[in-house]
């Protein structure tokens, strides 16, 4: 088991008038290798439950088991280490340097990974290839479009070789065709052996996950696979 959480909460404003219940009472568990999206509208606590599976945030109350491990019980040195070594990320809003290249963003987590010039710039270079920016290198923000910042933050993503996945409304600001480019990629990954985990508002666009699970005021109300929603 990956990824197992017990009964997670995470509560603002706990025991005022004003309290809301981000996640209440969510259990949940993924295998390694795993394609899920994670589906809800806007305030549905998908975000939030993506922050708390990647280690952005942390529950209120509950467990959460990576690898088997307490999450609670790492240090800090220890998570960000995880996050910084395990786990990729992809936001809908992209978040480059904008006076950086497409190259200089990539190599940004492996630098603080510390890993040497010469072979963090081969890294990079490859992740750029995979996504099929081999001629945008050293372009900024900027000179691009839309779609082509999405692929160089999933290039940044996968630069340190993560084994899993998190993506945060991956298409949210591209077109439908840009958009399905993107998905294509992931499902990429996910056929290399990569646990991919994607939230989306789009109903639509989660089917094309293997497994579907919907969440509406800080529960999970299914948990589906392809095959399911299908029939």
């Amino acid at each position: 088991m990956l990824i197992r959480i017990d009964n997670i909460y995470k509560i603002y404003g706990e025991g005022f008038e004003s309290e809301v219940r981000a996640l209440d009472g969510v259990s949940l568990n993924i295998d390694a290798g795993e394609y899920v999206a994670i589906s809800g509208a806007s305030g549905s606590g998908k975000s939030t439950l993506m922050n708390m599976l990647g280690l952005l945030d942390v529950p209120t109350y509950g467990h959460y088991y990576l690898d088997g491990q307490l999450v609670s019980e790492m240090s800090d040195r220890q998570l960000a280490k995880v996050r910084n070594r395990r786990i990729g990320f992809v936001f809908q809003g992209f978040n480059l340097l904008g006076d950086l290249t497409a190259l200089e963003n990539v190599e940004l987590p492996l630098i603080y990974q510390g890993i040497r010039s010469l072979k963090r710039l081969d890294m990079a270079e490859n992740a750029l290839r995979r996504v099929g920016l081999e001629n945008r290198m050293n372009h900024r923000p900027s000179e691009m479009s839309g779609g082509q910042q999405q692929r160089v933050a999933i290039a940044r993503a996968i630069a340190t070789l993560p084994s899993i996945i998190m993506a945060d409304e991956p298409t949210g600001n591209l077109d439908s065709k840009t958009g399905a480019h993107v998905i294509q990629i992931l499902r990429g990954l996910h056929a290399e052996g990569v646990t991919v985990i994607f939230i989306t508002h789009d109903e639509k666009l989660a089917r094309v996950a293997d497994r579907l699970i919907h969440i509406s005021d800080g529960k999970i109300t299914g948990d589906m696979s392809r095959t399911e929603v299908a029939g």
